[in-house]
Parts: C-alpha cells; sequence; structure tokens
C-alpha cells in the first residue's frame, strides 16, 4: 500500500474494525469473517485473504496497548495502570474511541489544558473523553452518539469507570444539545461544519480530520490548532 494512502487507510478500518488490526511490510492485516471480508472490498480495491490458524480470536488484544497523555492512563482492562496515573479503562468493544488515534489524543490534550466545567461530547464512541473528563473535574456531562453499539459501550465504559456521565442515543446535529461550558465533537469535517448552529458551548473542540482541512463551524471563531501524525485538533471560542 503506498505511504500516502496508509493514514486514510488506518483511519477506515479503525472504524470498520475498532477491534483491531495488524500492520506489517506495508499491508494492513484484519482478522475477521466472511461478513467482514465483503464489507472490506467495498472499501478498498485490493483484498486478499487468507486462512490463519486457531487462535487469531485473542490475538486482537495485542493491538491494543495503553497510552499515556500527562498524567492521564487510557488502556484495555487487562492492563493494570500505575497506581499515581488517572486511569481511563476503555474495553474496545464495537466502538471508536481507544485512545490510541491520534484525533483521540489531541482531544485529551485539550481536556488538560481546558478550565473543567460542564461538558458535551458529540460523537462520543467508547465515552473515553467524556470518561477523561469525568475524571480530570469536569460535569456535568453529556455524551451523544447516534449509533446504539456505541451508546451500549459508551454506558458500560461509564460504569466500569465508576464515573456520572449522562450518555443519550440521538443526532447530535439534528436535535437540540445541551448547553455547556465545553464541547468536544471528534467526528468527521462535514459534520463539524453543521456542528455550529446545533451546539451552545463557550469553547468548542472539533477532531476528526487530516490537517490539511479546517473546519469553519458557524458562530465560532477559530482560536488554537494540534496536529498530530497528519490529524488535526482545533479550537473555537463563540462569537
Amino acid at each position: 500500500m503506498p505511504a500516502e494512502t496508509v493514514e486514510q487507510a488506518r483511519a477506515l478500518l479503525l472504524d470498520l474494525h475498532p477491534e483491531g488490526f495488524e500492520e506489517a511490510e506495508g499491508e494492513l492485516v484484519v482478522y475477521t469473517d466472511a461478513e467482514g471480508e465483503a464489507r472490506l472490498t467495498t472499501l478498498f480495491s485490493e483484498v486478499s485473504s487468507s486462512f490463519v490458524e486457531p487462535g487469531w480470536e485473542e490475538r486482537w488484544r495485542e493491538f491494543h496497548r495503553p497510552i499515556w497523555i500527562g498524567p492521564l492512563w487510557v488502556g484495555p482492562p487487562w492492563e493494570e495502570p500505575s497506581a499515581d496515573a488517572i486511569a481511563v479503562v476503555i474495553d474496545p468493544g464495537r466502538a471508536f474511541g481507544t485512545g490510541s488515534h491520534p484525533t483521540t489524543r489531541l482531544c485529551l490534550d485539550f481536556l488538560l489544558s481546558l478550565e473543567p466545567g460542564s461538558l458535551v461530547d458529540v460523537g462520543c464512541g467508547s465515552g473515553v473523553l467524556s470518561i477523561a473528563a469525568a475524571k480530570l473535574g469536569y460535569g456535568p456531562i453529556t455524551a451523544i452518539d447516534h449509533d446504539g453499539a456505541a451508546v451500549e459501550a459508551a454506558r458500560r465504559n461509564v460504569e466500569a469507570n465508576g464515573v456520572e456521565v449522562e450518555v443519550m442515543l440521538g443526532d447530535g446535529l439534528g436535535g437540540k444539545l445541551p448547553s455547556a461550558d465545553v464541547g468536544f465533537a471528534n467526528i468527521d469535517l462535514a459534520s463539524v461544519q453543521a456542528l455550529g448552529e446545533a451546539v451552545d458551548v463557550r469553547t468548542l473542540v472539533t477532531a476528526g480530520y487530516f490537517h490539511t482541512r479546517t473546519p469553519e463551524p458557524a458562530r465560532y471563531k477559530h482560536r488554537e490548532r494540534r496536529i498530530d501524525g497528519g490529524w488535526a485538533a482545533d479550537r473555537f471560542v463563540r462569537e
């Protein structure tokens, strides 16, 4: 696979297979069944398959390693955080957001630098940002996602971490979002563009797009950009 397309391919696979995949010698490898292979062929022009030995079902765990963002430790339940960590334990499940993707890391970094207050998390995925926010003193927190699997995963992760987050199923763009001091939206560029009219926050942090693109949500002024691995996150303030 050409180097210039690898990052985009990783993003597609993280969305399609958040349980993990491997990368070796320019190839991205997914452990899946015939149905999963069919989905892959709709996204990639070249897909090949081969039989793997029994036990592959557990190999996906090797893909999920803990990360540190300042004092925040984000990792799966089978890893042990150090005693001095602010631990955010995320079971990958079927929802996007384990902390490993650059856009999630960028958002976590912004969480650490902002003044804690009420927060709304649009497109919450696994709930990693909301849970981290709760552990950093933000509140009250509302997390919303249009994907039922994401909402279920977020609720399980919230309970496992022992924090207070209201997790809602809904369209963050079509309905009225609760007002908050801070808003996060780690979603796609088109949705970020439309978010300005739907969200009522003083500070808005957006991510989910390449650094070559810059969103312009209505009613918000751009204040800061951070980049990681070709991906960007932006901080806006309400006009």
